[in-house]
């Protein structure tokens, strides 16, 4: 009888880390979703932090923070999804071949790396969606494209531009992802260590201090290659037809000549403080349904 039931959980194992995943990504971005519309409004050039919620509680109202929330949620449920559970899935597979013992931190990168391209090219689609819905309320009205939700964004510009459109900036995405989960993930695991075996911090203390250092290396390798993200995504051709660039390479270089190198940090502090809490959630999100896994003997 206790073999029968344990015979079909061995799917489970490989199902598991995909699932836990998406789920604690989606529970994150329905807190982080007002900072991140902020976060994208200060990219687009409307005024400080302080500026934009202002203006946007005046014009639009508080349903505005979480315009584009249905995007975010689709984004976690593709992106968040296939990267942690590629993350897992590769580094269990590298410690197979590591005859067991704990992986050195270069091959954690690595592993973060590779799960952040699969993850970004899986919700590239959901991305673009969403920097589409949160960047519309700031275009003249006649250039709106008035999304009501991420499938009607979807459809939209698959009708309009073609199903490849869907990948439109997927370049710079995939950069940004591998970046980001290479900072987010190393620094976490290494963290960890740290706080657990050289300060003797508890569970809880060590989730979250290990979360923040994560958040912070996240955001600090990821911004460069979100703020070019965006900027690609939002931008409209002119009378001409014209796109202001011709690719990221292009626009990275123009917003450096033009800026300098900190222009391409442009609203840190927020981003980070999006960064940060939505990492931080994530992980204690997923620590609480493992815990919940493992009292349901999953």
């Amino acid at each position: 009888m206790g073999e029968e039931k344990k015979a079909p959980i061995g799917v489970w194992p490989t199902v598991k880390p995909f699932v836990n995943g998406g789920a604690s990504g989606m529970l994150a971005t329905c807190v982080i979703q007002p900072i991140d519309m902020v976060k994208v409004r200060i990219q687009l050039g409307q005024g400080s932090a302080a500026q934009v919620t202002k203006n946007m509680l005046k014009e639009e109202g508080l349903g505005a923070f979480y315009k584009g929330l249905s995007a975010g949620l689709l984004r976690q449920a593709t992106y968040t999804t296939a990267r942690l559970g590629s993350f897992r899935i590769l580094t269990n597979k590298a410690i197979e071949a590591n005859d067991g013992k704990p992986l050195p931190l270069y091959q954690k990168a690595l592993c973060g790396l590779t799960a952040g391209a699969i993850g970004a090219t899986v919700g590239s689609p959901a991305d673009l969606a969403l920097i589409r819905m949160q960047a519309d309320a700031t275009l003249p009205a006649a250039q709106r494209r008035n999304y009501t939700n991420a499938f009607h964004a979807l459809y939209r510009i698959v009708t309009d531009e073609g199903v490849l459109a869907l990948w439109k900036g997927a370049g710079p995405t995939v950069v940004r992802a591998m970046a980001l989960n290479m900072g987010m993930l190393a620094s976490y695991d290494q963290s960890v260590e740290f706080f657990k075996d050289n300060l003797g911090f508890g569970e809880a203390a060590t989730v979250i201090g290990a979360s923040s250092v994560s958040g912070f290396f996240a955001a600090a390798c990821s911004l460069p290659f979100d703020y070019v993200k965006t900027q690609i995504q939002k931008m409209q051709p002119d009378a001409e037809g014209k796109y202001p660039y011709t690719g990221s390479l292009d626009c990275a270089a123009k917003t450096l000549k033009s800026g300098g190198p900190f222009k391409l940090y442009t609203g840190f502090p927020v981003y980070c403080v999006r960064i940060a809490p939505h990492v931080m959630m994530t992980w204690i999100f997923l620590n609480q349904i493992q815990k919940l896994e493992k009292s349901y003997g999953l």
